[in-house]
Formats: C-alpha cells, sequence, structure tokens
C-alpha cells in the first residue's frame, strides 16, 4: 500500500501544491551567524541574503580577503519577493541604543558620562573600558547576546522567517 492509498491521491496533491511554495524552516542558528557576519563589518562592507523559497543563506563581502566566506550571488538577490538582506546591529537598535540602555539601567551613575563618550570616535573601545573597569563587563555581553537574540527573533517573525529551532 502507497502513501497515496493512506492519505488519498487528491489530499496528497494538495498538500505537495501547499509545500511546494511554503518557505523552508531556517535555523535560527545560521541568521545569528550571517548577522553576527554583516554587523563584523564596516557599513555595506559585509552582506548576508537568506533565499525565502529555499532557506540558504548567501554571503558576500566587498574585502578581498574574505573570497573563500563569499557566495555568488544569484543575479535577482535584489528582489525582496524572494530573497531577504539579514541586518545589521544598527539596523535592529543594538548599537549606541542598547548602550545607552545598559548604562541607564546598571550604571546609572555613569549614564552621562557614557553618553557623552557615544559621541565621540572610540566609544565601544572606551565604553568597554569603563564596563571593564565597573566589573560589569561580562554582564554588558551577556545583556548584549539576550538583546540581539530578542531582536533578531522578532525580525524573523516580522518577516514571516520560519526557524527550524524555534
Amino acid at each position: 500500500m502507497s502513501p497515496c492509498d493512506l492519505i488519498g491521491g487528491s489530499a496528497l496533491a494538495a498538500a505537495v501544491l501547499y509545500y511546494k511554495d511554503a518557505p523552508m524552516p531556517v535555523s535560527f542558528e545560521e541568521i545569528l551567524n550571517a548577522f553576527e557576519f554583516v554587523s563584523a563589518g564596516g557599513l555595506g562592507e559585509h552582506q548576508a541574503f537568506l533565499c525565502i523559497q529555499s532557506g540558504k543563506i548567501y554571503w558576500h563581502s566587498d574585502l578581498s580577503d574574505l573570497d573563500e566566506a563569499d557566495d555568488e550571488l544569484p543575479e535577482d538577490v535584489e528582489d525582496d519577493e524572494k530573497y531577504l538582506e539579514i541586518p545589521d546591529k544598527r539596523e535592529l537598535d543594538l548599537g549606541k541604543p542598547l548602550a545607552l540602555d545598559f548604562a541607564r539601567q546598571v550604571l546609572p551613575g555613569d549614564f552621562d558620562e557614557v553618553r557623552r563618550m557615544f559621541r565621540r570616535r572610540g566609544a565601544y573601545a572606551n565604553f568597554k573600558h569603563l564596563l571593564a573597569r565597573r566589573q560589569v563587563l561580562e554582564q554588558w555581553y551577556d545583556f548584549e547576546q539576550k538583546a540581539t537574540e530578542r531582536a533578531l527573533r522578532e525580525w524573523c517573525e516580522l518577516n514571516s522567517i520560519v526557524l527550524a529551532d524555534g
């Protein structure tokens, strides 16, 4: 007896048609890795695109020494019906706003100093030096990681990305 006999030919055909157009589930870990890759470069240096249909992530870098990690981008990668560009941390407000939130919650006495830091170059290095002096650097990394995961999962939900691992 075949699966068609158990389900019924027309029900199986309908299921095949439905799932043929349904997006493939994507690993959250893969999206997180692509997000970190995109966020690691300067503005626009690294890009990653998620194929909505297949779930494949295409990586691209303008830096020549990363050629081995560079995928051949599909010709239609700019088609937002087929591909989503993975955001970077600035697009998800995980840069300066997150650091200010952390300072407001954990270091309220240093908040004005942190705000001044972010008006000048080298803000993150100075911010991390302050966190190390106050012995809250590990707390910052935990705060940042949780906020990143939360924002990225929200981005997935807003873009109807089906996650394979919840």
